[in-house]
C-alpha cells in the first residue's frame, strides 16, 4: 500500500531549500511512498532546478499542489487559521482530511499548526485535547517519548491519562514494543508527592490497564527509566527547552576548552574520533519529528531549524505511524477504557440505588457486590 505524505514546503527557517530535497531523498529511497509538496509552486520548482531533480522523474508519486499563502513563524494562530485559508499549512491539513494524503509534516509555526490541524481534522473519540509528543535520547541507547511538550498548559488528571494512552500506543506502533512502560513526571517517586492533579492522574493511570511504572523524576527522562513520560504542556516544554539549553552549553564549553591553547588543540585532534561518535549519538536530527497525537489524522511537527536530513527523519516517522495503524490503535484503546468506565459507573449506580434510607445496603445488593450478608 502506498503511503502519501503532504508536506508544508514553506514552513520552517529554510522552506523549500530543506523540505524539497528531503522529500526527494525519501522518494528515491522508498518506492512505496508518495509525496504532495504544498506551497508556492514557483519556489518549489526553482528548488527542483537547484537540486538537479525533476518532479516528473517520480511519476505520480510526486505532486506539487500550489498554495498562494504562507503562515509566518511568528504569526498568531487565530489569524493563520481564519485569514489564510489557502496557506500551505491549511491546504496540507485539508489533503489529510480528504484522504488524498495519509499524513502531514510541517516545520512551520507550532501554534498555527496545532490550531489548523485541530480545526480541520478534529480529535479522535474520547480525546479531549491533542498533545505534542517527541522522542528524546537516553543513556540506554533507545529514546524516550515525552508528552505533552507545549500544546496544553493546564491539564486535568483525565487529560494526563489520555496522554499516557496515546504515548503508549505510539511507542507500541513505532518501536514495535509490547506493553511499553509509562511514567508520570513528578517531583518525587513517592505516591504522596505532587499536586492533586498529578496524584489523581497516577490513580487513573494505575487503573487504566497500561504498563504504568509510577512517578518518575526529571533525571529519569534521560536515564530511560520508562518508554513514555507523561506531563502537562507547561512542565514538558520547560523540560525540553532546559535540555536543549544544557546541550548547547555543553557543546560550547567543549569547543572553548579545546581551543584554549595549542596543547588543548592537539588533545582535540586526538579525541576527534570520540567526539564524533559522541556527536552522532546525541544528534538531535535523528529524533526530529514531534507527533500531534489525538487528531483524526497523522500530523508531525518538524523542528523549524531542521536541515534536509532532519526533515527527512520526520517524514519517515510519519510514514511509520501510518503503516503501523497508530490511529486505529489509539481509538481502540480509548473505546476499551471508555467501556470499562461505563461498566464501573453502572455498577456504582446500581449499588447506590439499592441503599435504603438507613444507609445499609439491602441483602441482595450486598450479595451482588460480593459482600456476605
Amino acid at each position: 500500500m502506498r503511503v502519501t505524505v503532504a508536506v508544508d514546503c514553506m514552513g520552517g527557517d529554510y522552506g523549500p531549500a530543506v523540505t524539497v530535497p528531503a522529500a526527494v531523498s525519501l522518494l528515491r529511497d522508498d518506492s512505496s511512498v508518495g509525496v504532495i509538496l504544498v506551497g508556492l509552486a514557483a519556489d518549489i520548482e526553482a528548488q527542483f532546478k537547484r537540486s538537479h531533480a525533476s518532479a516528473s522523474s517520480f511519476g505520480d508519486r510526486l505532486v506539487v499542489r500550489h498554495a498562494s499563502e504562507v503562515v509566518g513563524m511568528d504569526e498568531p494562530p487565530a489569524v493563520a487559521m481564519r485569514s489564510k485559508k489557502d496557506s500551505s499549512m491549511r491546504v496540507m491539513a485539508d489533503l489529510v482530511k480528504s484522504g488524498e494524503a495519509q499524513a502531514a509534516v510541517s516545520a512551520g509555526n507550532t501554534g498555527a499548526l496545532m490550531a489548523i490541524s485541530r480545526y480541520v481534522l478534529k480529535t479522535l473519540p474520547g480525546i479531549d485535547r491533542p498533545a505534542i509528543a517527541s522522542i528524546l535520547p537516553t543513556q540506554t541507547g533507545r529514546g524516550v517519548y515525552v508528552l505533552d511538550l507545549g500544546a496544553n498548559v493546564d491539564c486535568t488528571a483525565e487529560h494526563l491519562l489520555q496522554f499516557g494512552i496515546m504515548g503508549a500506543e505510539l511507542v507500541a506502533c513505532v518501536e514495535h514494543k509490547t506493553a511499553p512502560t509509562v511514567g508520570l513526571l513528578n517531583i518525587g517517586e513517592e505516591d504522596i508527592k505532587g499536586n492533586e492533579v498529578v496524584k489523581q492522574a497516577a490513580a487513573l493511570l494505575r487503573a487504566s490497564g497500561l504498563n504504568f511504572y509510577g512517578n518518575v523524576e526529571g533525571n529519569d527522562i534521560f536515564k530511560g527509566t520508562t518508554d513514555v513520560v507523561v506531563c502537562d504542556g507547561f512542565v514538558g516544554n520547560v523540560a525540553l527547552k532546559s535540555a536543549e539549553g544544557l546541550a548547547h552549553v555543553m557543546r560550547t564549553f567543549l569547543q572553548e576548552e579545546f581551543k584554549r591553547n595549542v596543547f588543548t588543540k592537539l588533545a582535540g585532534l586526538v579525541a576527534m574520533p570520540v567526539l564524533n561518535a559522541f556527536k552522532k549519538r546525541v544528534d538531535h536530527r535523528g529524533y526530529n519529528g514531534a507527533s500531534l497525537l489525538g487528531l483524526r489524522g497523522i500530523v508531525l511537527k518538524s523542528h523549524g531549524s531542521a536541515d534536509a536530513y532532519g526533515f527527512e527523519c520526520a517524514l519517515r516517522r510519519a510514514v511509520e505511524e501510518v503503516r503501523t495503524g497508530m490511529l486505529a490503535h489509539i481509538s481502540e484503546r480509548m473505546a476499551h477504557i471508555h467501556g470499562q468506565n461505563q461498566l464501573q459507573n453502572q455498577a456504582y449506580s446500581q449499588t447506590q440505588s439499592s441503599v435504603p434510607a438507613d444507609g445499609q445496603p439491602a441483602p441482595d445488593a450486598m450479595k451482588t457486590n460480593g459482600i456476605a450478608a
